[in-house]
């Protein structure tokens, strides 16, 4: 296992009566791109919710960048920037929307014009001049994630950031989700219940259950390989006897990839809608 950044142990919600969370486990590695799967309704949004502290935890433990203490938890929550949902000024431009933004993260005003332009531009919204009410979903969704950017954190949360998105938006995301870590060394979170695309751009693994995480693991999990003994003969006792003897070997494997679809389905069933 590598370093973990996200460490949540035993971790449960209930809101009421009714338990969210049941005792979810999870890590996440510096470099990751770490893939929370789940149907809707699974916990994926909550999850999120309880290590940003955006919700109270009912029992259990998060640990940010070894964070040992409450204190330390908050302030490495500093680290983190996030996409859960998004709230933003409708009558305001996407510009106007990330100064708000900025001077609520801290940012110094004699950085936040430079640091704007760098966002916008990593999610194509440089030129875009309109107010937000007249975005569509998938210029909503590159507002959020550009919001996320803000002041360049070292892990980085998004949640469903392609709905909404044409093929051509999600291939654009998920360039850019592999961009963040490969050119700025973060390790991004991203959950999306379109697994296929999930496959493509994460390397780790959390599958979500009826709120447990049941299983982590990486692209190399998915590859299974299966050996197969293929033999013709035309006599069938000399085969036998050479066989008993150990004299004749032939064996032929086939490497067999599994789908993240694939893997998940086999896990817990179902669809994921």
């Amino acid at each position: 296992m590598g370093e973990a950044v996200i460490e949540l142990k035993d971790i449960k919600k209930d809101y009421g009566s009714h338990a969210v969370l049941k005792g979810v486990n999870m890590q996440v590695n510096k470099g990751d791109i770490y893939g929370l799967v789940g149907r809707n309704g699974a916990g994926k949004t909550t999850i999120f919710k309880m290590i940003l502290g955006l919700s109270e935890i009912t029992e259990g433990t998060v640990s940010i960048a070894g964070s040992r203490t409450k204190s330390e938890l908050y302030a490495n929550r500093n680290k983190v920037g996030f996409f859960v949902g998004a709230k933003y000024f409708n009558y305001l431009s996407a510009r106007d929307n990330l100064k708000y933004f900025a001077s609520v993260k801290g940012i110094p005003h004699r950085h936040a014009k430079e640091e704007i332009d760098r966002v916008l531009e990593i999610v194509g919204l440089q030129n875009v001049k309109k107010p937000v009410k007249t975005f569509s979903l998938g210029m909503g969704q590159r507002l959020g994630i550009a919001n996320a950017l803000l002041g360049n954190p070292e892990i980085l949360i998004l949640d469903e950031p392609t709905n909404g998105l044409d093929p051509q938006g999600i291939a654009d995301v998920r360039n850019m989700i592999k961009r963040f870590r490969e050119e700025y060394g973060m390790t991004v979170i991203v959950s999306s219940h379109i697994l296929g695309e999930l496959e493509h751009t994460a390397d780790r693994f959390g599958i979500v259950n009826e709120g447990i995480v049941v299983k982590e693991i990486t692209q190399d999990d998915l590859n299974e390989k299966k050996s197969v003994i293929e033999i013709e003969v035309d006599d069938l006792e000399r085969a036998r006897q050479l066989l008993g003897e150990g004299g004749v070997k032939i064996t032929r494997e086939l490497a067999e990839k599994s789908t993240l679809e694939d893997y998940y389905f086999r896990l817990v069933g179902g669809s994921t809608e």
